[in-house]
């Protein structure tokens, strides 16, 4: 997975990781996923999405969560 297919510019979305090219962002990939949408599912909903900026998404989040930073999560938000 190529970290290039993910970018962030504070002028598109607000900053956040967006797979290249596209507005479409690395949070809304995970939401989907959480939701139990397939792959082709997200691939079918966004025509301009591949499958290898799908799985950057995945990467780029683990990458993220290996961080020393630790967000809480409480049971509200579960």
């Amino acid at each position: 997975m190529s970290m290039a297919l993910i970018q962030s510019d504070p002028e598109v979305m607000m900053g956040k990781p967006v797979i290249a090219g596209t507005r479409i962002t690395v949070e809304l990939i995970l939401e989907k996923l959480a939701a139990d949408e397939s792959v082709d599912q997200i691939l079918a909903a966004h025509p301009r999405l591949t499958r290898p900026g799908v799985l950057a998404a995945i990467s780029y989040a683990a990458k993220v969560l290996h961080t020393d930073l630790v967000y809480p999560v409480s049971a509200k938000a579960a």
